[in-house]
Order: structure tokens, then C-alpha cells, then sequence
């Protein structure tokens, strides 16, 4: 790992994702093109290396289910863990809300990279903005309390 900070995931606001979404996802596009309708109703997770915010993911849920969105780590630190470490703690986070499954919008070259944590591909897809997506889901089993 680049730094010799221990990771530390937060809480964010929206305002803190917007900037990093924007970097790593559509650095052509204006910052209005990453927000979400519903992005006043998520929770925003951050990874921080002391006071430096390096990855981001929104988590939403509705019904039952949980969705993470947005999911992105700033260029410099990607393939160092450091995205592993956030996912990990969202999915363990949806976890606690009881829900039946979570699930994601995956860019088709990502897909691998989802499979790890137990993600499977389902047969929907789409394209927005010239990129393919996969929908990925992983069903929960819930423990009877």
C-alpha cells in the first residue's frame, strides 16, 4: 500500500462522493451527471488515509434489498486493497439491515472483480453513456432471530 496511514471508513455527506465519482467514472462529464435522484436517502461511505478521502460508495435500501452504487477509488490507489476493505464493510453494513439480497450495476469489464465477493451475474444488462453494464446480485440467507 502506498501510504503508511491505516485506512479508516466513514460516514460521508454526498457532497464529499460527488468529486470522486466525477474523477474516476466521468472525468468528461459535468458533476451534475453523477449525482442520483435518490442519493438524499442513501448512506455514503468513505476510505480515508489520514485526512485524504480515496474511495467512495453509496449504499441504498429499498424493499428488502440493498444496492451500492457509485463504488469508486481515486486511479492511484486502485489495485492496493483499498477498495476490498470499503466494499467489504458496506455489504457487512447492508448485512445488518436484514435484507435479502445486494446487489450492484456493474461495468461489464468490473464483473471479476464483483465475483470475489460473492456477486453472481444475472442476465440483465444495458448501456448508458457508451458503457455496458451487468446487473450483479448476491442473495442472503437470513437467519430466523
Amino acid at each position: 500500500m502506498m501510504e503508511n496511514k491505516t485506512p479508516e471508513i466513514k460516514r460521508i455527506s454526498v457532497l464529499d462522493v460527488l468529486p470522486i465519482r466525477q474523477k474516476v467514472m466521468w472525468p468528461a462529464k459535468p458533476i451534475e451527471y453523477v449525482k442520483l435522484p435518490n442519493d438524499d436517502v442513501g448512506e455514503h461511505f468513505g476510505l480515508f488515509l489520514g485526512d485524504r478521502l480515496i474511495s467512495i460508495v453509496s449504499l441504498f435500501i429499498k424493499n428488502g434489498e440493498a444496492q451500492f452504487r457509485k463504488f469508486a477509488t481515486l486511479e492511484e490507489f486502485q489495485d492496493l486493497g483499498y477498495g476490498t476493505l470499503l466494499l467489504k464493510k458496506v455489504m457487512a453494513i447492508a448485512q445488518t439491515y436484514g435484507v435479502r439480497s445486494i446487489w450492484c450495476n456493474a461495468r461489464v469489464e468490473k464483473a471479476g472483480f464483483y465475483k470475489k465477493f460473492g456477486l453472481s451475474t444475472t442476465d440483465k444488462r444495458f448501456h448508458k453513456g457508451g458503457v455496458e453494464y451487468v446487473i450483479m446480485e448476491k442473495r442472503l440467507i437470513i437467519k430466523n432471530q
